[in-house]
């Protein structure tokens, strides 16, 4: 075992690369200058002229997954206090955060897809809600970093991989551009944030449009944003060069997040009546607060009339 040596001369020592071993003129003098002390600091600067070249350690690719607990919910962080994710202990199925529950909102507009997909994991909050709740699609989780992979299934009762569930260490950006995956999504939750949370890791105008692209006709992508962030204005920006102004973003909620949903296919035309009909069923069969959904919508859109059209 290695020992820790604590001297500020040392770690220098130690941080040196060994291809610069070469001694030079002005080492070569206060080597002599060690001659002239005393007994004992000579031999510690014997010890450590001995002690082992220990190489600089690399910068992590990824920031520490971490967690934290409180009331009865675990969070997933990143090294930092920013919220990447949570569950509550007593009801591990059930979406804890707000602005989670509205990355859901697409199913006020589609029945159930055949392939519905979250890019980034994070928690797993809504791939567990998807692939308990919305039989029989298929569900699939892109993530980048093998640890959230990891934290998902030990700390957040993520299940493994079966018939209707896929877990794949990838760039979401690789993702959308594989063309086997163009137009086959119903659903494309995208929830992409690194450890800085200073906005999406993947915001521009050829990601959006890669998105859209992978979704199927009349497919939506829901996007977690900040709200109060220049991050928002941005991504609404680029979400609507992407989707040719056929975006819409829920009010801010009290994380701070706002989603956005971004529609792909022909001209949605809708009545209230129908969305709040929707929103019943959603409430009754899966406790989500979809009526809220409705109610933002009409906040959002400026749409006070009878039809909500994207």
């Amino acid at each position: 075992m290695t020992t820790l040596i604590k001297r500020a001369s040392a770690e220098a020592r130690a941080f040196k690369q060994t291809g610069n071993a070469t001694q030079s003129g002005e080492t070569a003098r206060k080597t002599a200058k060690l001659t002239k002390r005393p007994r004992r600091a000579a031999a510690a600067a014997a010890e450590l002229d001995n002690a082992p070249v220990i190489e600089a350690p690399r910068k992590p690719r990824f920031a520490p997954v971490t967690f934290s607990e409180e009331h009865g919910v675990r969070y997933l962080h990143f090294g930092t206090e920013w919220v990447q994710g949570a569950m509550r202990l007593a009801k591990p199925l059930h979406i804890e955060l707000e602005y989670a529950q509205q990355m859901m909102a697409w199913l006020l507009f589609l029945a159930t897809p055949e392939r519905i997909v979250q890019l980034g994991l994070g928690a797993a909050a809504l791939t567990k809600f998807a692939h308990r709740y919305l039989r029989p699609a298929k569900v699939e989780a892109i993530e980048l970093n093998p640890a959230v992979v990891v934290a998902a299934r030990t700390m957040f009762e993520l299940p493994y991989d079966d018939a209707r569930l896929s877990v794949r260490e990838l760039d979401a950006w690789d993702f959308v551009q594989d063309r086997a995956n163009h137009g086959t999504i119903g659903a494309l939750q995208i929830d992409v944030y690194d450890a800085t949370a200073r906005g999406p890791v993947l915001d521009s105008v050829a990601f959006y449009r890669a998105v859209r692209a992978c979704l199927a006709d009349a497919g939506v992508a829901t996007i977690n944003l900040f709200g109060d962030h220049p991050s928002f204005v941005r991504n609404m920006k680029r979400l609507n060069e992407a989707f040719e102004g056929r975006v819409i973003a829920l009010p801010e909620v009290h994380e701070g997040n706002r989603v956005a949903l971004a529609f792909s296919g022909p001209a949605l035309e809708v009545t209230f009546d129908a969305l709040e009909k929707r929103a019943r069923l959603l409430e009754s069969k899966l406790g989500l607060p979809a009526h809220q959904w409705v109610k933002a919508l009409r906040e959002s859109s400026g749409q006070h009339g009878a039809t909500f059209s994207i």
